[in-house]
């Protein structure tokens, strides 16, 4: 018989073990948190994050500090709004003006009016109800490994998130083309847009019809895929020729992370009809948005008097324009797409030296590994990939997984990134690999 022994827990480990037991005493045990030992951070400055010990991680993963942690601009933006006036917007106000000719701004042709929200959940909530509205029709598409926000709507097309809803009547979800190490991808293409034309003609069939499509155009939770090109194009042609609306989520892909454009959904050759977007609008403000034509802002107003406490304050404008004004004084979407390029021949070359990897997933500031097991088969390797994110984390860098086997590394850090951070990322992103599996 032994007697096992262990070291008394520090005050610091102290203070976290009882900030964790009254957060499970307000919160409960199913609100999420990262790490297989919660990690408790204090403060925030650019990339950098700190936490109640005192140690500094750098943030490879968080999109919602878009222009950097406490960002000066921003704060002392909304700062000073507070002090100024902050009401809602049945009152004339210029700074709310400014920011939707400000975000207007940087959509093509055709898109230019706007709902602001408090969320991308909201964002894609009101959009539905406009497709419905507009369309008649109930009947939805969407990914088979997808998240668009958590109320009771968007609930019933979840498919990448555990949630008690099942999935609606009205929805059909498609499994998304990877073109990624395809040998025909025109034969890939075709195959999917079969499929999709089952699934319309089932909505149809089933009377609910189609009022809408959305999806993430990098498709990230989905774990980055690449489409074969012309599918989303077709998918498009399609959904409206059924009479529907294609609705691009631009909460992860937006805001110029992809950096050869603004908005995620501009890689590709058409425009949608309604676009949604939330997180970065505002550096942690919660603000989110519907962008639209007027045709549609003019016909969803005449038959519903829409209106926002909270969206639209003087407050999140002043926040969303000085997102926008770090943007552009920084240079921050061509920064994205440099950065993008040097990090994703950086983690080509790691992935050439590394049996775990399968392949180099993203675009831009949105970037990840595919990670399989080393023999033949090639398995999704999702306890690999959950031990990796832990080590990165004990080696000061923070990123997270995705996909629907859990496999793909995601990261997604602020685009006030610079080269020396990403060297910083890579240098302990390859050390973290080589120590996979010994």
């Amino acid at each position: 018989m032994t007697v096992e022994t262990t070291a008394p827990e520090t005050a610091e480990q102290q203070a976290g073990s009882d900030l964790l037991a009254r957060r499970f005493a307000t919160l409960g045990r199913h609100s999420p948190m990262f790490y297989t030992t919660p990690l408790e951070l204090v403060s925030g400055n650019g990339v950098w994050l700190t936490d109640a010990q005192g140690r500094t991680y750098l943030d490879g993963y968080n999109n919602v500090p878009h222009v950097g942690h406490a960002n000066p601009v921003v704060a002392d933006a909304v700062s000073a709004q507070l002090r100024t006036i902050n009401l809602h917007t049945r009152y004339l106000n210029s700074r709310v003006v400014e920011y939707a000719e400000a975000l207007l701004a940087t959509f093509e042709a055709g898109l230019d009016r706007v709902f602001l929200t408090n969320s991308g959940s909201e964002a894609n909530e009101l959009a539905l109800r406009i497709a419905r509205q507009h369309t008649g029709h109930t009947g939805v598409l969407v990914t088979d490994f997808s998240y668009h926000g958590n109320t009771i709507t968007l609930a019933e097309l979840t498919t990448g998130l555990k949630v008690g809803e099942p999935l609606g009547a009205h929805v059909r979800a498609l499994h998304i083309p990877d073109a990624v190490g395809a040998d025909e991808e025109q034969a890939l293409l075709e195959q999917a847009l079969a499929e999709v034309d089952a699934a319309i003609a089932s909505l149809q069939e089933a009377g609910h019809g189609v009022s809408a499509f959305l999806f993430d155009p990098l498709f990230s939770t989905e774990g980055l895929l690449r489409t074969p090109a012309g599918y989303i194009e077709g998918v498009a042609a399609r959904v409206r020729t059924a009479g529907g609306l294609v609705i691009a989520d631009e909460v992860q892909s937006g805001f110029g992370r992809v950096g050869t454009s603004m908005w995620g959904h501009q890689m590709f050759s058409f425009t949608p009809d309604l676009v949604t977007m939330g997180k970065p609008m505002a550096n942690g403000h919660p603000v989110g948005a519907v962008v639209t034509t007027e045709e549609l802002l003019d016909e969803f107003g005449q038959r519903n008097m829409y209106f926002n406490t909270f969206a639209g304050s003087p407050v999140s404008s002043a926040a969303g324009l000085a997102v926008l004004q770090v943007m552009q004084e920084e240079s921050l979407m061509a920064r994205a797409a440099e950065l993008g390029e040097y990090i994703g021949a950086r983690l080509h070359t790691m992935a050439q030296g590394s049996p775990h990897v399968r392949t180099v997933r993203g675009r831009g500031l949105f970037f990840g590994l595919e990670l399989t097991t080393p023999d033949g088969n090639r398995r999704a390797a999702a306890d690999l990939t959950k031990a990796l994110v832990e080590d990165m984390r004990e080696r000061g860098v923070l990123i997270s997984r995705i996909g629907p086997q859990d496999n793909v590394l995601k990261m997604r850090p602020p685009l006030v990134f610079t080269r020396e951070h990403a060297d910083l990322l890579l240098e302990r992103l390859d050390a973290a690999l080589g120590a996979l599996g010994r």
